[in-house]
């Protein structure tokens, strides 16, 4: 009799559970001798050996987390170099003899190549391993940062971080796919957890020790010491981090089907929207606690806030991969009671902490829960998918300062918290509804 054989890897010995199995076994075992015993009777030779191998299919990859941290730590330096001239426009200003409102544009620049990058170098790129293409992002922030810190002018400033800002758009758009594709389905939402961590990390403790190490030892050596750690990124990258295969030629379609694919177009609706919400008292927290005469400084509110997302974030990895949608629905309704709270005990100190708390712990996991419903919902086309994601991020930063300004020019910073919870809301609706192909119900 023949056996029916499957494919298995290498050196995994799995029987065939519907024919029956044989045994090979040499010559001298298929007629076995006969052995006494004391008394008298006798007993077969032992048995054959038989591999010891479980046959519950093929081994389960290893989760990898090095190359996870490596990733962590690549968002990480991502938000580290897009934020720190924010805290350092007094000092980059002196420096390259301009006003502080030019030296600003150091930061619209870069989101301006972020929204511009992003969706042409995924598109352009789909096809690349995933690896070379990692280290091309991290080579060109080194480069850049580098750059930064030498620049003699505010015109080479700003191309350089515009060019930063592209490379940053590339590593957005393929970072999030890169973790899934590396990880088993079924922990890719705890894979994506770990490597976002990075960002409330950064907003936590990255920025604002950048902003001190700056305003110490001078602007540029932040820039430079930016550039020393994405080189150790880089080699870390290089060790630590498996290389995938990008999406196969014969699987790709144009954008505008990526687009269309049922689900997509209201996951992007909630990143602006939720995005646009958030930042409107992220960019301006400072006026608004100044408006509110509370004696609480916006750096230490900022820290506050992203200790509570490192929070957030820890809660998502453990609950994406089995309740993406439950997830979702809290972490927007916990977004919307944070602004209640501001709403409602305006001036007083304790509950202003209480909703920021509330606030980070909220939004802390929202890049992870996005990514990974537009990953679901998208399936092998999520790198395209996840840089429509990452523009609708930059795009909503853009609203929030245009959005932003109006309300606090006008009727004053007291209104952001009517404002994002008005936002906020509308987010909240777009997950409900959302049930059938955005934001699915988990196993």
């Amino acid at each position: 009799m023949r056996t029916r054989s499957t494919h298995h890897p290498p050196h995994v010995n799995v029987p065939d559970a519907s024919v029956p199995q044989e045994i090979e076994v040499s010559d001298s075992a298929q007629a076995p001798s006969r052995r006494g015993t004391a008394s008298g009777s006798t007993l077969p030779d032992d048995p054959p050996a038989i591999s010891s191998t479980p046959a519950s299919g093929p081994a389960v990859p290893r989760f990898p987390l090095p190359a996870l941290i490596v990733m962590a730590c690549t968002t990480f330096i991502g938000i580290v170099t897009e934020t720190m001239p924010a805290g350092l426009l007094p000092q980059i200003a002196r420096g390259l003899c301009v006003s502080d409102g030019a030296a600003g544009q150091l930061v619209s620049v870069y989101a301006v190549g972020a929204v511009l990058g992003a969706i042409p170098a995924v598109m352009l790129t789909r096809g690349a391993r995933r690896k070379p293409l990692l280290c091309a992002g991290l080579l060109g922030f080194l480069l850049a940062n580098t750059a930064t810190a030498l620049a003699p002018d505010l015109l080479v400033a700003l191309l350089v971080r515009f060019v930063a800002g592209a490379f940053s758009g590339l590593l957005w758009g393929m970072l999030a796919g890169y973790a899934m594709r590396i990880t088993a389905p079924e922990r890719a939402g705890r894979a994506l957890a770990i490597a976002m961590a990075g960002i409330p990390i950064a907003l936590a403790a990255g920025t604002p020790l950048g902003t001190w190490f700056g305003s110490t030892v001078g602007w540029r050596w932040a820039f430079a010491g930016s550039s020393l750690f994405t080189a150790v990124i880089l080699i870390s990258a290089l060790i630590l981090v498996p290389d995938a295969p990008g999406q196969n030629a014969g699987t790709r379609i144009p954008l505008l089907k990526v687009l269309r694919i049922p689900g997509l177009a209201t996951i992007l609706g909630v990143v602006f929207l939720w995005l646009l919400a958030h930042n409107l008292l992220y960019t301006y927290i400072a006026p608004y606690l100044r408006q509110e005469h509370l004696d609480l400084k916006p750096d230490l509110a900022l820290v506050i806030f992203g200790v509570a997302a490192i929070g957030g974030i820890g809660i998502t990895g453990m609950l994406v991969d089995r309740m993406l949608r439950r997830l979702t629905v809290a972490s927007v309704g916990l977004f919307v009671a944070a602004g209640l709270v501001l709403l409602a005990t305006q001036g007083s100190k304790p509950f202003t902490i209480l909703a920021i708390v509330l606030w980070g712990l909220s939004f802390g996991g929202s890049a992870t829960q996005l990514q990974t419903a537009a990953g679901a919902a998208t399936g092998e086309h999520a790198d395209a998918a996840i840089s429509m994601v990452t523009t609708a991020f930059n795009l909503a930063i853009f609203a929030a300062g245009a959005v932003g300004a109006v309300f606090v020019d006008g009727v004053g910073a007291k209104a952001l918290p009517a404002v994002m919870i008005a936002f906020a809301a509308v987010a909240l609706i777009a997950v409900g509804l959302g049930r059938r192909s955005a934001f699915r119900p988990g196993p």
